[in-house]
């Protein structure tokens, strides 16, 4: 088995765990002596031990003189648990491979400096490579809590080829093909909420569930000890009360960010209903400040946000440059009408010279449909 291939698992056993972890990313391990198998792991739900230690501890006395792969370099700190830097040294392994540094300033180097300065070999893996870029992207938005004080947020819409999201009636069911759907119930698996506006709450009444066959998951995972944080954003908290996210079954998940100047009395109200409620700034417009909301989910660890809509909220997000990927799927069908929504409302930009670009640009074709994602860059 070669680093390659060794990686590629360690990379299975990250992606097991995906979505599960936060506020810790997602990593995996994997101890291999001469060519074999011999110990594997993936972060534990908080605050369990880390994929190294796992690793090891499955591997016993015969990770002496092993090699250890790990998608992320190990840490070398005392949090939650002991550094896994103590624990890889101790075990007596004789290499490290890293998928990744850590982006985590308390660590990032200095991981891989105790290793070395213990006489461990230490390989870490080319920056361009597919197993590193990877590896990148999976702690991604443990990165940008740590860079940002808010979530990674992955903006996801259906819109035909002239661009829609739904007829003038507003009708959009359904857009997309059933195989297209698949895929992002295998993205809602990945993250820890699911975020929509106030007005597609009340059009749409969407549950925002993970509905997906075991023969459908794009990875095999664990299960999770509890379902994505469903959360809607309305700045007045003016809600029907007969959404299905405020009924008894999907309650005691979801979650209402609402303005700092609603009511006290509609707060209460949604309250009673059983939903968690949290408040934010409100902009010089009178609207939720977004930077504001997305730090509030932050500091209850959530660090990847699935935004489905609507346009106004997709808008207000892109202008106040939250949008940190895109996955955008195009269906090939017209629409038509002056008054159907397009995917991003909003201020939006003066000049075409000014349209943020997308970079690390990913084109899949599934059966009609074909998905575009890519990382939003933003000028200045």
């Amino acid at each position: 088995m070669n680093d390659q291939e060794a990686m590629r698992l360690a990379l299975a056993r990250a992606r097991s765990v995906e979505g599960r972890t936060s506020p810790r990313p997602p990593v995996g391990a994997l101890v291999v002596h001469h060519g074999g198998v011999i110990g594997q792991g993936a972060t534990a739900r908080p605050f369990g031990p880390h994929a190294e230690v796992q690793a090891l501890e499955q591997a016993g006395s015969m990770a002496q003189g092993s090699v250890l792969y790990t998608t992320l370099e190990p840490c070398c700190i005392h949090m939650h648990t002991p550094p896994c830097t103590a624990t890889i040294i101790t075990a007596g392994i004789s290499r490290v491979v890293v998928g990744v540094l850590d982006p985590n300033p308390r660590v990032c180097g200095q991981g891989l400096a105790q290793l070395q300065h213990a006489g461990i070999e230490v390989t870490l893996l080319e920056h361009e490579s597919a197993e590193a870029c990877e590896a990148a992207e999976l702690i991604r938005p443990f990165a940008c809590a740590l860079t940002h004080a808010r979530p990674y947020v992955t903006a996801k819409w259906a819109m035909t080829l002239d661009g829609k999201i739904a007829s003038h009636t507003y009708d959009s069911y359904w857009i997309s093909r059933p195989d297209a759907r698949s895929w992002v119930h295998n993205l809602r698996d990945r993250v820890d909420a699911i975020l929509v506006g106030a007005g597609t709450a009340r059009m749409d009444n969407p549950r925002l569930t993970v509905r997906l066959e075991s023969e459908q998951g794009r990875w095999i995972r664990t299960v999770r000890s509890k379902p994505p944080l469903r959360v809607i954003m309305t700045t007045s908290g003016d809600l029907p009360m007969n959404l299905a996210l405020l009924q008894p079954d999907l309650a005691d998940n979801t979650c209402i960010i609402i303005g700092e100047t609603a009511p006290q009395a509609v707060r209460q109200r949604l309250l009673d209903s059983g939903v968690q409620v949290l408040t934010s700034a409100v902009n010089a417009q009178g609207q939720l400040d977004f930077p504001s909301a997305l730090h509030a989910l932050e500091q209850r660890g959530i660090h990847h946000v699935l935004l489905e809509g609507g346009a106004h909220l997709l808008g207000d997000a892109f202008d106040q440059q939250c949008l940190d990927h895109i996955a955008a799927f195009v269906a090939p069908k017209l629409l038509g009408g002056t008054g159907a929504p397009s995917p991003l409302a909003g201020q939006g930009f003066a000049k075409m010279a000014q349209a943020s670009q997308l970079h690390n640009v990913r084109i899949t074709q599934f059966a009609a449909d074909i998905l575009i994602e890519g990382d939003i860059q933003y000028e200045g």
